[in-house]
């Protein structure tokens, strides 16, 4: 006999969302289409639907984050088996690394969207949401973290990343591709995560910046953010992990008022590594005091950080959350 699971469907608006008007602008709509999908999987899945958010994802913001994550932890506490939230791309990977890194890895978490608008030709919306719904009612998905599922594949919160402005196929984990796919009505996964600790933080901290380095980079970036109100800083070096030698003056100003910053590398594949002993290579960077973070890109990185501060976490204990090794 097949056991019927609850599903929490938690709709925050994006793409998925909206629909093209009279003049081909996509924009978001009053009610949303997708949220009005009762009867998706009758029979094996019972789902039950909460319209938290109805904002484009570039509008999307860690206090809307936390308030996801609390709302999951009241749906476990309520008995639920398993959550879907549809979210715009745009931002979804750094909603769904929030959650990977604030909830338990106990009901499966999907998050989910689309490239194209309720009304277009090849609309993905519909699709991706009842495939994230199957691997949300999937037992073999449990222990996984939160996952995004896009275009019949499942990849972790954790590595995925959006590649692409409008294909389908956006969503990609570079480096270590996906655990799994989807299946005719079920998960198939080929990899498994090492899971890492979780912050169950209750607040989240503001000024946590994210920098890009390039060619000729001097210090007037830093120094922008030399100030009191700045709580950390990620930034995305050159290569596997290098900053421009003017940059370092300032680099060193601010870790002189002990604000923390994390390097990872702006190339869309590997890791960041303290190689290069000349001036401003990853060696003499860590020894400076930056911390390398390992296999996360920048916003990822970004995210991770203020989690981290908004726990209460400094020093070694920071410096230990940041740079767990890839897994």
């Amino acid at each position: 006999m097949t056991t019927v699971k609850k599903i929490l469907a938690i709709h925050t608006g994006g793409t998925i969302s909206m629909s093209q008007n009279d003049q081909g602008e996509v924009v978001p709509n009053a009610q949303n289409p997708i949220a009005q999908q009762e009867t998706i999987l009758a029979g094996r899945v019972e789902l039950f639907t909460d319209e938290m958010f109805n904002l484009p994802s570039p509008h999307m913001t860690p206090v809307e984050m936390l308030q996801i994550k609390e709302r999951i932890d009241q749906a476990e506490k309520d008995g639920i088996d398993g959550v879907v939230i549809t979210h715009g791309t745009d931002t979804l990977e750094e909603t769904a690394y929030f959650l990977d890194l604030t909830l338990p890895s106990t009901i499966p978490v999907v998050v989910t969207g689309a490239m194209r608008s309720s009304n277009e030709v090849g609309s993905d919306g519909l699709y991706n949401f009842q495939s994230a719904i199957e691997v949300a009612a999937d037992d073999a998905s449990r222990g996984n973290g939160v996952m995004v599922v896009m275009n019949d594949e499942i990849h972790t919160a954790r590595y995925v990343t959006k590649t692409h402005t409008t294909n389908v196929a956006t969503f990609r984990t570079p480096t270590f591709g996906p655990i799994g796919i989807v299946a005719k009505d079920h998960a198939v996964y080929f990899q498994k995560l090492i899971r890492e600790d979780t912050c169950n933080i209750d607040h989240v901290i503001d000024h946590v910046y994210l920098i890009k380095a390039y060619a000729g980079m001097d210090g007037s970036l830093f120094d922008f953010l030399d100030n009191d109100e700045t709580a950390g800083v990620v930034i995305e070096g050159l290569g596997a992990g290098n900053l421009p030698p003017k940059t370092l003056a300032s680099v060193q100003r601010l870790l002189d008022r002990q604000i923390p910053l994390v390097l990872v590398s702006r190339c869309y594949n590997g890791v960041a590594e303290d190689i290069y002993d000349y001036e401003g290579g990853g060696i003499e960077l860590r020894k400076m005091g930056l911390m390398l973070c390992q296999g996360l890109n920048g916003q990822k990185a970004r995210i991770k950080l203020l989690v981290g501060l908004s726990a209460g976490l400094q020093g070694a204990e920071l410096k230990q959350f940041l740079s767990t090794a890839v897994s």
